[in-house]
């Protein structure tokens, strides 16, 4: 691309190649390529002139960012916390994927920016090591945490955090929920059940954002489970 003024579809064969084959090696779907790469989506942005300092392959990357934007959407949504305290938010996803992490940033979040009174739950009885995780989070970001151990069922707990919240006038409780390298019919049972219990206002599927494709299998086997409301992905 040196030595050019203007991205055309001549002059960046070679660089969208790379675009492509980085594209297929993130597992991306072929229909999303497709989009992301159709001359309708690119031809405007291809045609423009490079400005200012941007080198040619500079402003190609921009390009492709701006697509991808639009692809993946182009604003991010606030929890949605309006209810009688406290609101309730769930999260949902498979072993690895981030939710306990997600829980403590979620949860400064909250506190920092919308100074929220925030209550943290584990109810992970199959991992210890989650519920320390989480109580050390906690810790770690200035926000309670609800105790919880391996001899308590799942809704057990989720019940009795929510009586906690409401008795200590918590505004937000955020409730980390038990993951599994697979989807099976006792994990979806056990979450369905949790979710009845506490009827949550935002219930947030979790996951890898590395994972590829197979993703949106995990997606829609957790959608058809719970009412999902939003989809967060970590890395």
């Amino acid at each position: 691309l040196r030595g050019n003024a203007r991205l055309t579809e001549s002059n960046i064969q070679d660089a969208l190649r790379e675009v492509r084959m980085a594209l297929l090696e993130a597992d991306v779907a072929l229909t999303r390529r497709q989009i992301l790469l159709s001359p309708r989506s690119r031809s405007a942005p291809l045609a423009r002139k490079v400005m200012g300092s941007l080198t040619p392959g500079q402003a190609l990357v921009g390009v492709v960012n701006d697509e991808l934007v639009k692809l993946m959407g182009e604003k991010n949504d606030a929890l949605n916390l309006a209810a009688v305290p406290p609101a309730i938010v769930l999260m949902a996803g498979l072993q690895g994927a981030g939710k306990t992490t997600t829980v403590g940033k979620l949860a400064k979040l909250l506190k920092e920016t919308q100074k929220k009174k925030v209550l943290e739950v584990s109810t992970d009885v199959y991992r210890p090591a989650a519920i320390e995780q989480l109580k050390l989070l906690a810790e770690q970001v200035g926000v309670e945490w609800f105790p919880s151990d391996g001899q308590q069922k799942p809704v057990d707990i989720a019940r009795a955090a929510v009586d906690h919240a409401k008795r200590h006038f918590f505004d937000v409780l955020m409730v980390d929920t038990a993951g599994r390298l697979a989807i099976d019919e006792a994990m979806m049972a056990e979450i369905k059940a949790v979710h009845a219990a506490i009827n949550p206002v935002e219930t947030l599927f979790v996951v890898d954002a590395m994972q590829g494709q197979d993703a949106v299998n995990t997606a829609q086997a957790f959608n058809e489970a719970l009412p999902l409301t939003g989809v967060i992905l970590t890395k």
